[in-house]
């Protein structure tokens, strides 16, 4: 299992077209990991840090803890990110954590911890 990380320091939720987004951003070298689902709900879009390494339905589960937001990824959509397994984003110094984190369980992520 392979790990990816996204260290933010920002998070951001956005409304657009019909499609609620919530982002988390590192501003140092420009990594990234972007939730997207419809402003009516449905599945989860999920990619790190390019479209190419993305897929909807792809979050398992996801935890906080003392590394950050842990996302597990389902093992059928691993090839869609490089066969990670796991991404962890580190929120200690990340500015509009909670507004994000309250919009993922808002769009059905189950944040457990």
């Amino acid at each position: 299992m392979s790990d990816l990380v996204v260290k933010a320091a920002y998070a951001s939720v956005a409304e657009e077209d019909g499609q609620v987004f919530v982002g988390f951003v590192d501003a140092r070298d420009e990594s990234y990991a972007l939730f997207r689902q419809a402003k009516a709900g449905g599945p989860v879009w999920f990619e790190v840090n390019d479209e190419d390494f993305g897929a909807e339905d792809a979050v398992e589960s996801a935890a906080i803890g003392p590394g950050g937001l842990a996302i597990t990824l389902r093992a059928a959509k691993a090839g869609r990110f490089g066969y990670a397994r796991q991404v962890v984003i580190r929120l200690k110094a990340c500015d509009n954590a909670e507004a994000a984190l309250a919009q993922l369980a808002a769009m059905g992520i189950a944040i457990a911890g």
